[in-house]
């Protein structure tokens, strides 16, 4: 973390009342992302260089192209660190745009790292280390085409959880309930015969159901031992608690202490994702405003039609950025 990251923190205007940070997690990659962002706020690139650095490869070429030699921005592996410092890109320049600190920060799955980082709980260059191997480890756990995930639409959490446990009693293998990401959207994850076996139960409640495009079946029980080997790697690294409160996925709260929050990451890699009672949480402490910090929009659109939120910034170009910087400050004046 470089001294004049850490100055621009520490000097930042009062912490608002009102806002909140989300960073995005995998699914969100795209080849290009962040480069129109690139060309007027140098410190982009140099973010990516200094993940670079650290990784050994080039990640800025990655995230450009969708591939450098023999890694693509969609293995899992590549896909986490680039992601991770896309956000940490965009925060680093919305600090040194006298942006507003938050209230709180959470990050969805693996954006939950972009948000300790963001908050001064893990260096970036410890996080892009982390979530390499975390990628790597996950990628391990499951062999090629024998996991899958699927989205369930318009059924209720209950009903989405009672469909897995049916289905998981077959005989085709093991799905449970993966990210409670909104009303009436779950993703499940699983063994892929099991996963199948649960879109048809799905569809017989007049639910919908869409396979998702991933190689890795995150936040279920066959993560566990890949959280096994995690927890070695984890503890290698120096951790601190957070300086802006982050709410963690595994039980949408603030950790207390290292040790907890330690245990959170850990869990985290074969637990759901609890991002609606994340959400409830932002309500109960007062947040009505959103900023998305990372590549797309995926978790605006998933918080846009809450009725506790006034409105949601997407932060991925340049237009999106700076109309974000200028209403947030404007709001929280």
């Amino acid at each position: 973390m470089s001294s004049s990251f850490q100055s621009l923190l520490s000097d930042s205007q009062q912490r608002a009342t009102q806002t909140a940070f989300v960073f995005p997690g995998q699914g969100s990659q795209k080849v290009g992302m962040l480069a129109e962002l690139a060309e007027k706020y140098p410190s982009i690139r140099s973010t990516f260089q200094e993940a670079s650095d650290t990784l050994g490869f080039d990640l800025w070429q990655i995230a450009q192209s969708g591939e450098h030699l023999d890694k693509h921005l969609d293995q899992t592996e590549f896909t986490q660190p680039a992601l991770l410092t896309a956000s940490i890109a965009l925060w680093r320049v919305w600090l040194e745009q006298g942006g507003v600190v938050p209230k709180y920060m959470a990050g969805h799955s693996l954006g939950e790292y972009s948000a300790l980082v963001a908050a001064e709980a893990m260096t970036l260059a410890d996080a892009v280390k982390l979530v390499n191997r975390r990628g790597q480890l996950m990628q391990q756990a499951v062999p090629h085409g024998q996991g899958s995930m699927a989205a369930i639409l318009g059924l209720s959490d209950e009903q989405v959880i009672e469909l897995c446990e049916a289905s998981s009693q077959v005989g085709a293998g093991q799905v449970e309930a993966a990210n409670f990401n909104a009303k009436g959207q779950v993703v499940i994850a699983g063994d892929a015969e099991a996963v199948q076996v649960a879109m048809t139960h799905a569809k017989e409640l007049s639910g919908k159901a869409i396979v998702l495009p991933v190689s890795v079946p995150s936040h279920c029980r066959l993560m566990k031992g890949a959280s096994e080997q995690f927890s070695d790697a984890l503890n290698a690294v120096e951790l601190q608690l957070p300086k802006i409160a982050v709410i963690n996925n595994v039980n949408a709260a603030v950790a207390t202490d290292v040790d907890g929050l330690k245990q959170a990451l850990i869990n985290q890699l074969y637990q759901p994702v609890q991002w609606t009672k994340t959400l409830d949480a932002f309500e109960q402490n007062g947040i009505h405003y959103l900023v998305e910090c990372g590549s797309g929009n995926v978790l605006s659109n998933l918080a846009k039609r809450l009725a506790f939120v006034e409105k949601v910034f997407p932060t991925d170009t340049v237009a999106r950025f700076e109309d974000a910087l200028q209403q947030i400050k404007a709001i929280e004046a």
